[in-house]
């Protein structure tokens, strides 16, 4: 074997780490950790983290209405699944990808996992003060166990449908 006279490189962010790994974008080198595999190469966390907030565009309004919006519409949607029992299981997607479209509509498309996710938990704070007469129930020993069943059903199913119609399926 023949020894290269190459200088040693080590990880930017562990400079205890040898490496031969450079981003492809800043040319920085980095260890195994620090690299983020792309369909370009091999780039490092920083340079992914910027080319991402290229893609995040939501303003403070989006988050206002797309609050609000979840927060009404995800009530409504609790107050029918308390009466449908059942029917709850066709119900919850089908109002997750209701609420997902009313708030895509107002917000004109921007995207931001952030909002993304504060419009979810709206919708199911929504959900469960539609839901507060069951808990009630709970607390003053009125169970209806039946009900709070199809409630979860309905939170479960609608959250699942609302985000992924919102961010779509990504796959790591």
């Amino acid at each position: 074997m023949t020894e290269t006279n190459s200088k040693k490189l080590y990880c930017t962010w562990h400079p205890d780490r040898e490496t031969y790994l450079r981003c492809n974008r800043c040319d920085k080198p980095m260890c195994i950790d620090c690299a983020v595999k792309t369909p370009t190469g091999y780039r490092c966390k920083e340079c992914v983290r910027g080319q991402q907030k290229i893609f995040e565009t939501a303003i403070t309004q989006d988050y206002v209405f797309g609050i609000l919006i979840a927060l009404a519409l995800g009530y409504i949607g609790g107050l029918l699944a308390t009466r449908i029992s059942f029917f709850v299981i066709f119900l919850a997607p089908f109002a997750g990808g209701i609420i997902a479209e009313a708030v895509r509509k107002v917000i004109q498309k921007r995207r931001s996992k952030k909002l993304f996710q504060a419009v979810t938990a709206a919708a199911v704070f929504g959900g469960l003060i539609s839901a507060s007469p069951l808990l009630l129930g709970l607390l003053f020993g009125s169970i209806n166990l039946f009900g709070i069943i199809w409630m979860s059903v309905y939170l479960v199913l609608m959250t699942s449908a609302l985000y992924y119609r919102l961010a779509g399926i990504q796959i790591r």
